[in-house]
């Protein structure tokens, strides 16, 4: 007989609820849960896919090991083994940063990864650390952690309660949010609209979220740090400075003053090509709005001014009385693992930032990582501290980082290298070692991540959907397993003793003489659920192992299969400062002196042609391409250019062009779009399925084009360390 299981969709950051209908081992049905406090029933074509992902013949279900040159089926046993005979040598002859480790987007949707990565990171002791975040956030997080002194502490937008969006370089239409967990993106706004409420879009593209707002203004790709700082100039210069109730909560207000007078719409209008009148009139809107916020993303980091736009953006929200108000940008109150609930309220030491620096770039350390665009040349470049071997964790970066060739040529020369993942793709193909991942069916979720980004508070958890076959251990167990072997404890070690030491360690040290007392109360659970349980009670709704008797823990979490509803955001100013100063820093002097970049390049002339990416609905990642159920239908990996462009070079739509940078040329199928901008062309990121060694053959069947192949990876934000994917000057031509 049927049975329904709830379960937290991990594909995107809406984090739906789903409804799955499964009988005898197999998924019958996947629909949304209507009861699910934060989804509430919406979901979107990708959550249907976890069944296509749970049955996939390509999705791998043992460990490989390469042998002469071909991966061969291993037991588990086997594949620890390899790992403790080659890994340690090398550990021990060259040093612990001979070792990297390279983290993809899944990693955030996997509680097990989340929660027991840092224990392995500890372990190695290595400063080559990367992710997937330094191709997409990290200019975020670096601006917020200099104002609010949290690298998460990001607002979102209220926009359940807001009359006013400005949005600019995002497209939540598909995403359903980015650095903001936001299901149903569409009935919100539709909402929001419905009570005289007004949406603005600002992209090189009419996204589909600009087709459904009341304005949509083309910006030049890259050149959003001008239009910012052009509005912030408005404010000023007109007066409109009310930052109302943070105004004894802010600190450099004159400083920034001073910065910006540079700037007049005027001046900075030609190079974003936005004209002086609407620059002052987006600013007065969002000034004169009750509930107002102005939000970016993706396209206001993957840029060389990323850390400054993302900075402007707050500056925007907190010099209009928006931040930390109802309806404008607020701070959502996680209930397990958020840095901005621990520790004294109000103040802090704030973040660091460059304690070191990557080998070769000279590129800044942020939030405990070097950029990914480093990887390839800390590998292929000999001499002291050069990487040996590397540890890759659900990420395709061969595919999703720029400059994929010379990455796939570094990861064929290491002596060694441990791929966690559950295809065989074009970046694990060059692995020694690869241990699959469980299907999410098969395992338990809490979202880590995702509610530190949430628009509504809430605590969901759900259980393993179906019982797991093979003796897969749990992704948690593998990186406690690599722990133990990095420590010199061998491939049979106790990993259970293991796992209470490290626990009682860290309890040692934030807990005092309480700490046997809740290693007690946490019992008899274990790994990574006892880590989501001492989250739970002792965060801002916990229990308090028994101090506040109505708080939560894992037990009233788990009763509850569509999550507990934490209420709406609310103001957390200034209890939500880290900073040393205990005030919100409206003027870093990192940013602030980063400004005469932008100087320098006001006059600047402007490329004929430029690319950017663009997000779609059914390819969040790389693999989702492999599933059927999304990757039929038309044709997706096209590159839009504006009818204007098509006929100036000669292009037609259907057919085939030549799209070149820095040397490298990849063949895309153009498609004719009225909805680009001028002199921009649009091609999405994470395709070219047709590298030798991959077994995903839903996705081989339409490869697509690779942009990041033709981009430059020594080109970055020099702050942040964020590649730079948007406005990159190209030639396109027909092909042959």
């Amino acid at each position: 007989m049927a049975a329904i299981a709830r379960r937290i969709c991990p594909l995107c950051e809406a984090a739906c609820g789903l409804e799955i209908e499964h009988e005898d081992g197999k998924v019958k049905k996947i629909r949304g849960d209507e009861a699910d406090v934060f989804s509430a029933g919406f979901l979107c074509p990708k959550a249907v896919s976890l069944k296509d992902l749970h049955e996939d013949g390509d999705r791998l279900r043992t460990p490989l090991i390469k042998r002469n040159g071909r991966f061969e089926t291993a037991t588990w046993e086997e594949a620890y083994a390899e790992i403790a005979r080659r890994l340690p040598p090398i550990i021990e002859r060259d040093g612990p940063d001979a070792v990297a480790t390279v983290l993809g987007n899944p990693v955030a949707h996997k509680m097990s990864l989340m929660l027991y990565f840092p224990r392995l990171a500890k372990a190695l002791g290595t400063k080559n650390m990367y992710s997937a975040s330094s191709v997409d956030q990290i200019p975020k997080m670096l601006s917020c952690g200099l104002m609010y002194g949290g690298w998460l502490s990001i607002p979102v937008p209220d926009i359940e309660r807001s009359d006013y969006l400005l949005i600019l370089g995002a497209n939540p239409m598909v995403s359903n949010g980015s650095l903001w967990t936001v299901p149903d993106f569409r009935g919100k706004a539709k909402a929001l609209r419905a009570r005289g409420g007004r949406m603005i879009v600002i992209d090189p593209r009419r996204t589909e979220t600009a087709e459904v707002a009341d304005e949509h203004h083309f910006i030049r790709p890259g050149a959003d740090v001008f239009l910012l700082l052009g509005m912030v100039h408005t404010l000023f210069a007109e007066d409109l400075i009310m930052p109302g109730r943070l105004a004894e909560h802010i600190t450099g207000l004159d400083a920034l003053q001073a910065a910006v007078q540079p700037y007049a719409p005027q001046l900075v209008a030609p190079r974003c090509g936005i004209d002086a009148t609407t620059i002052r009139h987006l600013a007065r809107d969002l000034a004169g709005a009750q509930r107002g916020a102005i939000y970016g993303r993706i396209g206001t980091c993957t840029q060389q001014y990323g850390t400054l736009a993302s900075w402007l953006i707050d500056v925007l929200n907190i010099l209009t009385g928006h931040l930390d108000e109802e309806g404008g940008m607020m701070f959502p109150k996680a209930a397990a693992f958020a840095g901005n609930t621990r520790g004294k309220p109000g103040t802090g030491r704030g973040v660091a930032y460059g304690r070191y620096r990557s080998r070769v770039s000279g590129a800044p350390e942020v939030a405990g990582e070097l950029p990914v665009t480093c990887l390839a040349e800390e590998i292929d470049t000999p001499g002291p501290g050069q990487v040996k071997a590397l540890i890759a964790i659900a990420g395709n970066p061969v595919l999703s980082a720029p400059n994929g060739p010379r990455l796939a040529k570094a990861l064929d020369s290491l002596e060694f290298m441990v791929s966690m993942d559950i295809y065989l793709n074009e970046t694990s193909r060059h692995a020694d070692v690869i241990l699959p991942g469980v299907s999410p069916l098969e395992d338990a979720h809490y979202d880590v991540t995702f509610t530190q980004f949430s628009h509504r508070n809430h605590a969901r958890y759900s259980p393993p959907v179906l019982p797991r076959t093979g003796g897969t251990p749990d992704e948690w167990e593998s990186l406690l397993r690599l722990t133990a072997i990095i420590q010199g404890r061998g491939p049979d070690a106790d990993i259970g003793q293991l796992d209470d030491a490290l626990l009682q360690e860290d309890l040692d040290k934030s807990a005092g003489p309480l700490a046997g007392q809740i290693m007690a109360m946490l019992a008899p659970q274990r790994g990574v659920e006892r880590l989501l349980d001492l989250g739970l009670r002792s965060g801002p709704y916990g229990d308090q192992f028994g101090q506040q008797p109505a708080g939560l823990n894992l037990q009233k979490v788990r009763a509850a299969p569509s999550g507990i509803d934490l209420g709406a955001m609310t103001p957390r100013i200034p209890e939500v400062l880290r900073t040393p100063s205990g005030k919100i820093e409206l003027a870093p002097p990192l940013l602030v002196d980063d400004l005469a970049r932008v100087a320098a390049a006001l006059h600047e002339g402007q490329p004929d042609l430029v690319v950017i990416g663009r997000r779609q609905l059914r390819s969040n990642n790389s693999w989702m391409h492999n599933l059927p159920v999304l990757a039929k239908g038309a044709y997706r990996c096209t590159a839009l250019v504006h009818s204007h462009d098509a006929t100036r070079l000669g292009l037609a739509g259907g057919g085939s062009a030549q799209l070149s940078a820095n040397g490298r040329t990849i063949t895309v199928q153009v498609e004719i779009d009225d909805g680009m901008m001028p002199g921009v062309v649009s091609l999405p990121h994470g395709w070219g399925h047709d590298l030798p060694g991959t077994h995903m053959q839903v996705a081989a069947e339409r490869p697509g084009a690779n942009l990041n192949a033709i981009l430059d990876d020594r080109l970055r934000d020099p702050l942040s360390g964020n590649a730079v994917l948007s406005g990159i000057p190209v030639k396109l031509t027909p092909a042959a």
